[in-house]
């Protein structure tokens, strides 16, 4: 393998003509990573089998996270994500290019994971699969392709993710910011939680930071609109920052965003609101921050 220093900020993501130039590189991996709320009433197997990057294989957050755990996609155990990863012929010092079909929406949680696992250079598709499209790129149909496995090494690093206790200590002692990407109606309380048994509201305290307000046609905005917005919701970027949302997705989204302006967040709340609203011991505030 080729040696690979961590991408900068400016480096996280690649080009659809940077990445169709290295489809044949043995050392790229191309993942779809590709996850919808069911209220987007989106099918992200059925619509990788009708069209997918060539060669790229499926990371589905719904298979690869912790069995143990009744919350949606936490992650799994390092030795579980490393043998998922193996089977799919990826190794930790490979160059991963992950992308969703929404343009920027899920790929970032699976970015995440893999760089928390340990993974030295992973990369997101600006644009996603509607990017690559648009570029004039080929697309190939079917089932996943299949790869020779091979041995992935974890180097798990707890200090990016962030458990209950973490954002309880945070909450009470002030020692980060803890920032929401779910919509404005659902951190008021004003909107129900798609999940059963969750309450409405948010951790108290926290800030909130619609993940689409870091957005732009399915892209990550300019980091001056993003400066903006992360200062509109009352946080300093250059204090310790805690990112949730309603199940860690769309938090990992927000996490980008902090990096992009040069203040990358201290970690992601796993758990996040499905887990602080769908317990009894612990408050919930509603209403604006």
């Amino acid at each position: 393998m080729r040696p690979t220093a961590p991408p900068s900020a400016a480096d996280r993501f690649v080009t659809p003509a940077w990445l169709a130039g290295r489809l044949d590189d043995p050392d790229v991996v191309v993942v779809d990573g590709s996850w919808y709320l069911p209220a987007m009433h989106r099918d992200p197997d059925a619509e990788y089998r009708a069209g997918h990057i060539p060669g790229a294989v499926r990371v589905d957050i719904e298979a690869v996270r912790d069995r143990d755990s009744t919350l949606p996609h936490m992650l799994p155990t390092p030795e579980a994500f490393a043998a998922a990863m193996g089977e799919l012929g990826i190794a930790e010092d490979m160059t991963v290019v992950v992308y969703d079909g929404a343009g920027l929406f899920s790929a970032p949680r699976v970015w995440w994971m893999l760089t928390v696992f340990g993974a030295r250079d992973v990369r997101i598709l600006d644009g996603g699969l509607p990017g690559w499209t648009a570029a004039g790129h080929p697309v190939q149909t079917g089932a996943p392709p299949t790869r020779s496995p091979r041995t992935f090494k974890p180097r798990f690093d707890r200090s990016a993710v962030a458990d209950l206790g973490d954002v309880q200590d945070a909450v009470r002692n002030g020692s980060a910011q803890v920032l929401d990407a779910r919509s404005a109606e659902r951190f008021r309380g004003d909107a129900p939680e798609p999940r059963p048994g969750v309450r409405s509201g948010h951790i108290p305290g926290s800030r909130n930071l619609p993940y689409s307000a870091v957005l732009a046609e399915g892209r990550l905005a300019d980091p001056q609109a993003i400066t903006a917005a992360v200062r509109a919701a009352g946080v300093d970027p250059a204090e310790p920052v805690i990112t949730s949302c309603g199940s860690g997705v769309t938090a990992a989204i927000l996490w980008l965003a902090l990096d992009a302006i040069g203040h990358p967040p201290r970690s992601i709340y796993d758990g996040s609101w499905t887990e602080w609203g769908g317990r009894s011991d612990v408050p919930a505030a509603t209403g604006d921050p």
